[in-house]
């Protein structure tokens, strides 16, 4: 005769929606969803702000349109400690710094994407998947 007891049974049954929750969750995360990853667009502007903050950094640039407006663009980068490991850090851009970057634009058009890389007025490119480099 089997028997579950309702302990037991709640038990494994709050372990698997657990287990479920967080692996979903988990790859929501890393859900490039938000950006067109098969177009690449490059923009040049002054930083505004940079976000060193997890799980993602951020990079705020203003750009001038055409109209002469000032458009600020968001751009989505990899983690503090892995630009860290890379040679990156918290001072590597700073507000003002002229800039041209690189990025996957957004698929709903919005101003900014994923950041690739960007190109400084002294020639140096910085990578979000590598060192800084001359």
């Amino acid at each position: 005769m089997n028997t579950i007891i309702p302990g037991r049974l709640t038990a494994s049954l709050i372990a698997i929606v657990l287990a479920t929750t967080s692996t979903t969750r988990m790859s929501a995360h890393h859900s490039f969803a938000a950006f067109n990853i098969s177009a690449e667009k490059t923009i040049s502007g002054s930083v505004k702000q940079v976000d060193w903050t997890n799980p993602h950094t951020w990079i705020w640039v203003d750009v001038v349109n055409s109209q002469g407006t000032v458009e600020t663009f968001g751009f989505e980068g990899m983690s503090p400690n892995y630009l860290a490991r890379r040679g990156w850090s918290k001072s590597t851009l700073k507000p003002g710094d002229k800039i041209s970057i690189t990025y996957r634009p957004m698929k709903d058009g919005s101003n900014g994407g994923m950041f690739m890389t960007a190109l400084l007025p002294d020639g140096k490119i910085l990578s979000m998947t590598g060192q800084p480099t001359e």
